[in-house]
């Protein structure tokens, strides 16, 4: 079972389904099974039972940080995605995914307010996209990458008290919600103790 990573400063712990996360040589591997998401639609009134995905997430310490990974998918069904993902209450996350949305691998974003909304960014060539969330003052930003050198800024948003020590869990997703599973792979990651210098500039 995978708690800590060399390249995090803070350990981690599973939630929702057995991903069989593990780790070797630098590259953080899990699947989700079939039917497996996180998202609760804007239309619903509540938060479905079967409404869960794998994820790996620990608390980074207080402050402003990156966390940095290059993801790989498996992208078979619609709607499958790895993801990194943030966390501050059950009714309280967000996510940036390489998603099969529905048939193009894509850059998508989830950000949960007591409800889902759901966004489509931009299509990537192939299976792989450098993603990064970042903490920045009260807000969380979504940036991503084709190379892990120039940054497409994707979102910025608040969540909950984001700035407060402990009040927020940062880490990794897979999820397959009309398929028969995704498996993902995690490589380069990287943590940061500071915010991007600029959110719109590519850095």
């Amino acid at each position: 079972m995978v708690t800590a990573l060399p390249e995090l400063p803070f350990p981690l712990r599973p939630y929702g389904p057995d991903a069989g996360w593990s780790y070797e040589r630098g590259t953080l591997t899990g699947r989700a099974g079939p039917r497996q998401d996180r998202f609760v639609p804007p239309a619903g009134d509540a938060l479905e039972p079967s409404s869960d995905a794998p994820r790996l997430l620990g608390a980074p310490p207080e402050g402003d940080f990156q966390l940095v990974a290059r993801v790989r998918a498996g992208l078979t069904a619609a709607f499958d995605a790895g993801a990194l993902y943030v966390h501050v209450g059950e009714r309280e996350w967000a996510k940036l995914c390489l998603e099969l949305s529905p048939d193009r691998p894509t850059v998508c974003t989830v950000v949960t307010r007591g409800h889902s909304d759901d966004a489509n960014s931009f299509v990537v060539d192939g299976d792989t996209v450098w993603l990064r969330v970042s903490r920045t003052g009260r807000a969380f930003a979504f940036h991503a990458s084709a190379d892990g050198a120039h940054w497409t800024f994707v979102r910025v948003f608040a969540l909950g008290d984001a700035a407060r020590a402990g009040a927020a869990l940062v880490g990794f997703a897979a999820q397959s919600p009309v398929g028969e599973g995704c498996a993902v792979a995690f490589d380069r990651i990287a943590y940061r103790p500071y915010g991007p210098a600029d959110l719109r500039d590519g850095s």
